[in-house]
């Protein structure tokens, strides 16, 4: 199993790691860290992410890596990340994976 990012997954991810450099960029590094390592875990473990509370309905999982979450689904034998939103973010703005 692969760990892909959609482009809007890698755009919001990478946005993140740019918006926490700007204050702490050791930081920055760390998040980073956590989060490839909580990804890459998902090659073994796709499943091992929770559903997605606010949409239990669709076929999408998610994974914490504080103060993200990061938004997933398992096509075949590739896990595509699909976003990444802050804690703060309203679940309900959009349904990650899909356009409005």
């Amino acid at each position: 199993m692969k760990v892909r990012f959609t482009p809007t997954g890698r755009k919001q991810f990478l946005d993140a790691v740019r918006f926490i450099r700007e204050d702490r960029p050791s930081a920055a590094i760390k998040f980073r860290n956590r989060a490839e390592k909580a990804l890459k875990r998902l090659e073994e473990f796709p499943d091992s992410g929770r559903v997605i509370p606010e949409f239990p309905e669709l076929p999408f999982r998610e994974v914490v890596i504080s103060p993200y979450r990061f938004f997933y689904r398992v096509e075949k034998r590739t896990v595509w990340v699909v976003g990444a939103w802050h804690f703060a973010q309203l679940p309900n703005q959009t349904v990650p994976g899909k356009s409005n």
